[in-house]
């Protein structure tokens, strides 16, 4: 072969083998970018459960309606929506109530805290989303439920809502940072907010303003992070509201509202005021407080004098918003609107009258014939009659947060955090056991009563209260620690359950204490305690429930994980044992099978914090609200 051609060859060869080599890195390279796109968008992404709400009515049971003040609104499809903490309320122009979505029914077991109306990528209309405290994001399209839960427990309390024209809408949380929601799945939305704890957002995809609960305000402009705490002129690190119109931002704190122009700190606005909620309009800015009603400021003046508006109602000011021309102002107690810029305010919805004056609940309480007590964390008590439309109503300085109800013949015996309370029949206070008169502490936990006397649990230690007069023990007589959250009794047999584990007392003796340091116990601190048959449960604050056979504590081979069981959360029956947990719902014990399950039916709220069985009924408190179950209905394990 000439060698012309050799060498020809040889070049040509030379060339497709570079070729081939250029194209299969080019291929690798771009394999990798598609590895490394995939990869990023992976770490992006939240995993979430998306689902349909399915309203179909739980069996068995029934809601006693609580009051709960407004804490949102929105206009949507023509119609008011407001967002108590546990009902989304619907009004169509007149004010009326065309419909009602409940917790634990309709919606999901959470306390409800933001609405907002936004078009997300791919759907066809607006639709209302709904901020949950647990539950997630809840979506709405004027028919149908579908709720949003993260896998992952920091994403799942949402605290602030902000739809954007790019058709996604901002998820603000308690420990996540923000998220964002396209109508399909959920995202980081940017790496500076990933652990934030936001309180409001504001703005646009281009100048975005998230409040922070301890770091001020975050700005998000042009792809640059823009920080500002007190040391730039903010009145308080922990933002309350925001409001944003053309350059000018405000962000409003307990102690007055940061103005900022074009991204940068102005001046501060009426120094001293409680700014909830803000809202920006025309030359003005209107701000919501707590006590003052709300306060309109002038902008256009050097030194703005804010001056209160006719009041729209009594209580604090929750959230002001403005559609088609009409202003809004969410109160506690109702819902005001202003047609006109410097209108009055015209009260348009007020809560409805609900059986129990509030629906933090702590604990309850109910007689053979039917009478309920309900005691709350802050708000006293409430006797609920049967068949009555309204509580019985006992709030004093004494009788304000209850731990502990035992009702008796001629009144009840309330353990409160302000000492021992005796009252009438219609929880009127009668009489009012402090340190005083002998207790060893004035805040009482819990209570046992017998023919006898009474053993009183204290963060101090046991008060025994006889004819002869109070005695008390503490850790100097044993005891495994001061601090005693819970009692239980069979016979002479006492067991406290404490900050520091469980001591076990005999006609008033310590006999043994028992921690994680000598027994199977798995948490020192023990919140409940009940006498089952021949055996004892405790509920621990983190570790689950353990049962004890009178020498060993052992745990259940189907309560592995822990978790934290309310203060006297337990209830006992001849078919089962119930503890009101913290996050999980209702924990159910089968005693014919020894099995344990947990329940979220119909519950207004996964934390439920007092439990109360009685003719066949079950009664079940929680953070926002109560319902009663019979029991036949509920699912054992």
């Amino acid at each position: 072969m000439p060698r012309f051609w050799g060498s020809k060859t040889i070049a040509w060869t030379g060339f497709a083998l570079a070729a081939i080599a250029g194209g299969w890195l080019l291929w690798r390279t771009g394999r990798t970018l598609d590895q490394t796109r995939a990869e990023v968008a992976r770490e992006q992404e939240v995993p979430a459960t998306i689902r349909a709400l399915d309203r179909t009515p739980a069996p068995g049971v029934e809601p006693i309606a609580a009051a709960s003040g407004f804490r949102d609104a929105a206009v949507f499809a023509g119609r008011l929506y407001a967002a108590t903490s546990n009902t989304l309320w619907e009004y169509d122009a007149e004010g009326t109530v065309t419909n009602r979505y409940v917790c634990g029914l309709d919606l999901p077991s959470a306390p409800l805290r933001r609405l907002a109306v936004g078009l997300v990528a791919g759907a066809r209309d607006q639709e209302l989303f709904i901020a949950t405290r647990g539950g997630g994001l809840v979506v709405f399209d004027g028919r149908d439920f579908r709720q949003i839960l993260p896998a992952q427990q920091e994403y799942r309390n949402v605290t602030a809502l902000l739809p954007l024209e790019s058709g996604q809408v901002l998820v603000g949380t308690e420990k996540g940072g923000v998220l964002a929601w396209s109508g399909g799945k959920l995202t980081h939305f940017h790496d500076s907010l990933r652990t934030a704890h936001v309180t409001a957002l504001a703005g646009t995809l281009d100048s975005l303003w998230a409040g922070t609960m301890d770091e001020g305000v975050i700005h998000l402009r042009a792809g640059q992070v823009e920080r500002s705490s007190d040391r730039e002129g903010l009145p308080d690190r922990h933002v309350l509201s925001l409001a944003v119109r053309g350059d000018s931002a405000w962000a409003g704190t307990a102690m007055g509202i940061a103005e900022y122009q074009a991204g940068k700190f102005r001046r501060v606005l009426a120094e001293g005021t409680f700014a909830n909620a803000l809202l920006a309009g025309e030359g003005k800015l209107l701000a919501g407080t707590l006590d003052e009603g709300i306060v309109e400021i002038p902008l256009e003046a050097r030194q703005p004098r804010p001056r209160v508006s006719p009041r729209a109602g009594e209580g604090e000011v929750e959230e002001l918003l403005e559609a088609n021309g009409v202003t809004y102002a969410v109160l506690r107690d109702g819902l005001a609107a202003r047609r006109e810029q410097n209108g009055d305010w015209t009260k348009i919805a007020a809560n409805e009258d609900a059986p129990l004056a509030d629906s933090n609940i702590a604990a309850l309480a109910v007689e053979p014939g039917g009478r309920l007590w309900a005691g709350y964390f802050d708000r006293g008590l409430d006797v609920l009659n049967p068949g009555a439309s309204r509580a019985i109503h006992r709030e004093d300085e004494h009788l304000f947060c209850v731990n502990r109800i035992v009702p008796r013949q001629d009144g009840a015996i309330v353990a409160t955090a302000n000492g021992l309370v005796f009252t009438d029949a219609a929880g009127r206070t009668r009489q009012v056991m402090t340190r005083r008169e002998g207790l060893i502490a004035s805040h009482v936990t819990d209570v046992l009563v017998d023919a006898a006397g009474m053993v009183l649990a204290t963060p101090a230690g046991i008060t025994f209260l006889a004819p002869g007069g109070p005695q008390s023990i503490y850790a100097f007589h044993g005891l495994v620690n001061n601090h005693v959250y819970s009692l239980a009794r069979s016979g002479n047999r006492i067991l406290a359950g404490t900050l520091g584990g469980i001591s076990v007392l005999d006609n008033g003796v310590v006999k043994a204490s028992f921690t994680t340091a000598n027994s199977g116990l798995r948490h020192n601190w023990v919140s409940a305690l009940a006498s089952v048959g021949s055996e004892w449960f405790a509920g621990t604050y983190g570790a689950g429930i353990f049962r004890f056979d009178g020498a060993l504590w052992r745990g259940f081979s189907d309560l592995r994980e822990g978790f934290a069981v309310n203060p006297n959360a337990m209830s006992v029956t001849e078919g089962a044992v119930y503890a009101g947990t913290l996050g999980r719902g209702l924990a159910v014990y089968n005693r014919s099978n020894g099995r344990w399950g947990f329940s979220t039916a119909g519950l207004p709220s996964e934390n439920v914090t007092a439990l109360a069985a009685a003719n066949g009924f079950l009664y079940i408190g929680t953070d926002n609200g109560m319902v009663r179950i019979s029991e036949r209905s509920i699912a054992l394990p």
